[in-house]
């Protein structure tokens, strides 16, 4: 038997989890799906099972979730802003009266504030939405905006921007610490030019723009997955290349604390700032190439967003208003022209014309439309002029139905990825516990010097370990692969439909 439950006290994806797993230990339970974002929880049962043994299965495992039938808990409603302008309506419609799509309500019914929406592109607190820009607090990724019908038009490619000028200024200081530092492997002897000690100053200048202003995100990132407890590829880039660069300025400045096996021939100690600031500029180009895949995608829901005209010409009588789209209502009176397309979702109440359809049904031939019929927003009117009656709205369009439902099965996780998941949470510990059991073998049986190989091959473990292909691969082929298909009119429920 099935059964649905709500639950409260859920706050992220690692809620979700612990909810779902505390409720599958129940006798009885057989499967437990928890939906986040609606608050609810959908269990098979194989016996009847009591809710206050439910209730008791989540206080046990923590105090702050409660499991109630569906409607106990009504969603508290944010208060709407106070709005008094009067918008310019040829009926004098206060503006409280009319969509704002600035207000934008969660599944759940809560009103979310005003402005864009941005969520992790990796899904690590499940549907959980951000008011602002900036980080996951989870995996350090740079959150997406969310496609809405406000948005249409808009790109703004100011953080991929941003990010390809710290990359260039990155590789500029790059090049020049691995050519000093590898000058002998290619045949070039710096020392004749400089002591061996000036040129690791020089090293040091450039390196310590990398770290401190191209790359800091990076170490920003690693610090916060220490913080929460959640290690990935940006902790292992924290101890590598954090490591490498502090063992640097220690042996630049006191190379006296340094064993013999850690010096060149001329007395000074092995520098390793070319390790640190060639991994990271590297690791700044594979996030560059992501941003600019994860921005192509996006173009396909823009250019759904696109189909939709700003202004729609309102009738009230004798007199025609030209209105922004948010300002249209429902019963509202449109005069559509030929040419121009569809605003909104309605029915023909006066003329007739022929409607191109081919963005919703690819059939090329026009449709002929006349009193009474349907016509749907977005597609494009042919040769006559016609007033329709608005009937849908917003997000009650069938474009906005579309759009939501491309944004939604980009956003969900193939089963795939919940074993990806799994692997990547006890990947870094595995990592970490590699590096140090390298350092050990090589101190201990490694050939001298024995100390250099130890530490050189515990940070390259690190490094080159960075679990960043099993955390995004799967994600990544959801986003793009919903997204191109969505270009080519092909649209997908969800991605355990595509796996």
């Amino acid at each position: 038997m099935n059964k649905t439950y709500q639950i409260t006290g859920m706050t992220c994806d690692g809620c979700r989890q612990h909810v779902k797993q505390s409720l599958e230990k129940v006798s009885g339970v057989q499967l437990a799906e928890v939906d986040l974002a609606a608050g609810e929880v959908s269990m098979e049962l194989n016996q009847p099972v009591g809710l206050d043994e439910l209730k008791l299965a989540l206080r046990q495992d923590s105090s702050r979730y409660d499991i109630d039938l569906p409607g106990t808990h009504a969603p508290e409603l944010a208060p709407l802003p106070e709005i008094g302008k009067k918008a310019d309506r040829p009926d004098g419609a206060n503006s409280d009266q009319l969509p704002d799509k600035s207000r934008q309500t969660t599944r759940s019914g809560q009103t979310t504030g005003t402005g864009p929406k941005y969520y992790c592109p990796m899904l690590c607190e499940g549907d959980k939405e951000y008011d602002e820009p900036g980080d996951c607090p989870v995996c350090g990724m740079d959150l997406e905006v969310k496609a809405t019908s406000s948005l249409a038009g808009e790109e703004d490619n100011s953080a991929y921007l941003k990010m390809l000028r710290k990359f260039w200024i990155a590789l500029a200081f790059t090049l020049p610490v691995f050519f000093i530092s590898m000058g002998e492997m290619v045949g070039i002897q710096f020392d004749n030019w400089a002591a061996e000690s000036t040129w690791g100053w020089i090293q040091f200048a450039l390196s310590t723009p990398v770290i401190f202003y191209a790359c800091w995100p990076f170490f920003v990132r690693g610090y916060q997955s220490m913080v929460n407890r959640s290690p990935n590829m940006w902790t292992l880039i924290l101890l590598g290349a954090g490591s490498a660069y502090l063992f640097s300025i220690i042996a630049l400045i006191f190379p006296d604390l340094f064993p013999d096996q850690f010096k060149t021939s001329s007395g000074a100690v092995h520098l390793y700032f070319e390790a640190s600031v060639v991994i990271l500029t590297l690791i700044m180009l594979g996030q560059l190439l992501e941003a600019k895949a994860r921005s192509q995608t996006n173009s396909a829901i823009k250019e759904l967003l696109n189909l939709v005209p700003p202004m729609a010409t309102l009738v009230i009588g004798e007199k025609e208003t030209s209105v922004p789209l948010e300002h249209v209502r429902i019963g509202d009176q449109l005069k559509i022209r030929p040419g121009e397309k569809i605003p909104v979702d309605g029915q023909v109440s006066n003329g007739r014309s022929t409607i191109d359809e081919s963005m919703l049904t690819g059939e090329p031939r026009p449709v002929a439309k006349s009193s009474g019929d349907n016509v749907i927003g977005g597609t494009i009117n042919d040769n006559g002029t016609f007033i329709m009656s608005a009937q849908k709205v917003g997000d009650d369009t069938l474009l906005a139905q579309i759009i939501d439902m491309v944004n939604r099965a980009s956003r969900t996780k193939a089963p795939i990825q919940n074993l990806a998941d799994r692997v990547s949470g006890y990947f870094v510990p595995i990592v970490v516990s590699v590096a140090v059991l390298s350092f050990i073998v090589w101190s201990v049986w490694g050939p001298d010097p024995r100390l250099v190989y130890a530490f050189t091959s515990a940070v390259t473990v690190l490094i080159i370990a960075c679990p960043c292909a099993l955390g995004l691969a799967t994600p990544m082929s959801i986003m793009v692969g919903t997204g191109k298909g969505a270009k080519q009119g092909i649209l997908v429920k969800d991605a355990r439909a595509i796996e």
